[in-house]
């Protein structure tokens, strides 16, 4: 009967290649399409889940501490991310809160429980009940997670605002920069390779 544990396929061009082992800053591309089949990642089971309880704490930081603060004649306000959301869902367009609320919000929250609750048996040395229904759910949020464009837009803002008001970044912001670097380094590629480090 054929191994199939050895055997990776394509996403893009569905083309069969047999898994390589990779060194530091290697990646294996697919001879058809041009696409990553799979890249080095040397974390272990217990720095991925050291790291993914990290990121919860800077999520919460993210979530619950302002972005920025601005003032003007004496007068301040601060917002966070949950304010953002609300202000889009009292406007015209209460779709895109919606949106925003699950890229930037609700999605990362959900891949990071998964992530700690997948890798907390797997330190243990065992498969977590409904291990195939979380990785497969970590597959399907990696889209729908899109802290970094949250990021790229409060930084845009920051430096609009400044020249107009006193704008002073807050600790969310800080939070959200080092949650989006965590994010892609943990969850952001290959999750696939949980599959193969847990019997």
């Amino acid at each position: 009967m054929l191994d199939t544990h050895q055997l990776i396929i394509c996403e893009h061009c569905d083309c069969v290649y047999q898994k390589a082992s990779l060194g530091k800053h290697q990646k294996a591309l697919c001879q058809c399409c041009g696409a990553v089949l799979q890249r080095y990642n040397g974390l272990s089971v217990q720095q991925r889940l050291a790291l993914s309880v990290t990121a919860l704490i800077l999520w919460v930081f993210a979530n619950f501490y302002p972005i920025m603060s601005i003032s003007l004649k004496g007068l301040h306000n601060s917002a966070t991310l949950w304010d953002s959301v609300k202000a889009l869902a009292t406007g015209p367009i209460t779709f895109i809160a919606l949106v925003a609320a699950i890229s930037i919000i609700i999605a990362p929250v959900f891949q990071l429980l998964l992530l700690i609750w997948v890798l907390g048996f797997a330190l243990a040395g065992g498969r977590a009940p409904g291990f195939s229904l979380c990785m497969r759910w970590l597959e399907t949020l990696r889209p729908w997670s899109m802290l970094e464009v949250c990021l790229l837009g409060a930084m845009v803002a920051v430096f609009k605002l400044a020249g107009m008001l006193d704008v002073l970044p807050g600790i969310g912001l800080l939070a959200l920069a080092a949650l989006s670097l965590l994010i892609l380094r943990i969850a952001g590629r290959d999750i696939r390779e949980l599959w193969d480090l847990l019997p």
